[in-house]
C-alpha cells in the first residue's frame, strides 16, 4: 500500500480494464480481399457471419468473430508489407483433425510450412499461410 502526503494509506485503483473477460473479435487488415475471402470461406470453411461492406467481412467461430478488413474501416494504417505476417492465429481442434486438416490444405493446394507434428509441450501442431502471408497454425492438445 502507498502512503499519501498525510500518511493516510490508500488502496490502488482499480482499471477499469480488469473488466475484460474475452477477446471477442479479431480484425486481419487484408491486402488482398478477394484472395483472402476466398481462401477463408473456400479452404478453412468459416461461417460467413456478415458483410458490412467490401471492405468488412465477418465470420464466426464459436462465441468469437473473425474479421477481414481492408485498412481504412478503422484506422488509416498502410498494408502490411509483402513478405511480413502481421499476426499468428491458432485454431483449436482434436488430435485426429490435425491431420485432416493437413491432408484438406493439401488437398486445396495449400503448401505446409510444417506438417501435423507432435511438440514436446503436448500439442500436435501444423502450420501454414494464408494468402497475405499470415502465419496460422491448426493444432491439438496430445
Amino acid at each position: 500500500m502507498m502512503a499519501t502526503m498525510t500518511g493516510e494509506s490508500s488502496a490502488p485503483a482499480r482499471s477499469p480494464f480488469s473488466a475484460i473477460r474475452a477477446i471477442d473479435y479479431t480484425v486481419i487488415f487484408v491486402r488482398d480481399m478477394a484472395a483472402m475471402r476466398r481462401f477463408y470461406e473456400d479452404v478453412l470453411a468459416l461461417s460467413l457471419l456478415r458483410e458490412l461492406s467490401p471492405n468488412w467481412i465477418e465470420y464466426g467461430l464459436g462465441p468469437n468473430t473473425l474479421v477481414l478488413a481492408k485498412p481504412g474501416r478503422t484506422a488509416a494504417d498502410a498494408p502490411t508489407p509483402e513478405g511480413s505476417a502481421s499476426l499468428q492465429l491458432a485454431f483449436k481442434v482434436s488430435a485426429p483433425e490435425v491431420d485432416q486438416c493437413a491432408d484438406e490444405l493439401l488437398r486445396q493446394g495449400v503448401a505446409l510450412l510444417s506438417p501435423p507434428t507432435d511438440q514436446p509441450f503436448g500439442h500436435r501442431t501444423l502450420f501454414f499461410r494464408d494468402p497475405d502471408g499470415n502465419l496460422l497454425e491448426v493444432y491439438a492438445e496430445i
